[in-house]
């Protein structure tokens, strides 16, 4: 195709958009409400995980050490924990500091600590975390195979409680993904098929006076693509000024975020180029894509 050819088709579909301004304006509305109601759920999640991510990461195993164990040994040890699999960091913990740490939680028990004397009675001990909280049982019964191991204290319940919501999280947010993708593929290709059907009538007179199928098609293929770009750019600009000003209005609920052990929502500025891309790359593709496969009943005559 010659390039002047190419440049008269691709004004067609520029005016296209123009001259079934109604049509078009109601797609670009459909194709943006869809974009929106997808970016918002990845985002969502997104979040979600992160904040269930940073929670893992705050997990914390206790490992005693048997009284009377030698310091070359309490070094030894610490190093098959550091060795073990599936273990992120390994801290030691002294009884002396275990034991201040104690008597500044516990401030109105002076006397208790005034009987017991300056001598710390609990055991040294090392804090260990976890990489992954779904394989911590097998991680602990390696470790308690380890010699001068008085006992682990583990947060089972805890990490029970964080698998379930973790899985319960990841899919309920995979299944309501997949619906509003695929309801809002079905809404916008009728959307599409109606604004061909539409224009039916224009297309026969084209195909009866000699014009290819591709001739016809070019024009809406860029009609379509056209419309995508400029919803995939709206949705863009109303996702990030929506999220900028959700992540603002609760930015002020600092307790339940630093529970969560975070300072607050991922910054948009970490999606931007992917939703950029996403929006626009998806919207002209379903928009063009789904233009050219309705023009298809009306070429052949």
């Amino acid at each position: 195709m010659r390039l002047n050819s190419f440049g008269y088709l691709f004004r067609r579909g520029a005016k296209g958009i123009i001259q079934n301004r109604i049509m078009s304006f109601a797609s670009l509305c459909i194709l943006t409400v869809s974009l929106l109601m997808i970016g918002f759920t990845v985002l969502f999640t997104s979040n979600i995980n992160m904040m269930i991510g940073n929670v893992e990461n705050k997990n914390e195993v206790i490992v005693y050490i048997k009284d009377g164990t030698s310091d070359e040994d309490i070094e030894k040890l610490g190093e098959q924990l550091k060795g073990a699999s599936n273990v992120a960091n390994v801290s030691f913990y002294s009884k002396e500091q275990a034991f201040e740490d104690i008597k500044a939680d516990m401030t109105n028990a002076e006397g208790i600590f005034d009987y017991l004397g300056d001598e710390s009675p609990l055991p040294d001990a090392y804090r260990i975390r976890i990489t992954d909280i779904d394989k911590m049982s097998s991680t602990l019964m390696d470790i308690n195979g380890f010699e001068n191991i008085d006992k682990v204290k583990a947060p089972y319940d805890f990490v029970n409680v964080l698998s379930g919501i973790n899985t319960m999280v990841t899919i309920v947010s995979a299944v309501v993904l997949a619906a509003l993708i695929v309801v809002s593929f079905v809404i916008i290709s009728n959307t599409t098929r109606a604004s061909v059907d539409f224009r039916k009538r224009e297309i026969q007179i084209m195909k009866y006076v000699g014009a290819t199928n591709t001739f016809i098609k070019i024009p809406f293929f860029i009609e379509g693509l056209l419309i995508g770009i400029i919803a995939g750019v709206i949705a863009f600009v109303l996702t990030k000024i929506g999220y900028d000003s959700l992540s603002a209005l609760l930015s002020s609920e600092t307790t339940i975020f630093a529970a969560m052990g975070t300072t607050g929502f991922i910054p948009f500025s970490h999606y931007s180029v992917y939703a950029a891309v996403g929006y626009i790359g998806a919207a002209a593709l379903i928009s063009a894509i789904g233009t050219v496969f309705s023009t298809r009943k009306y070429v052949k005559v």
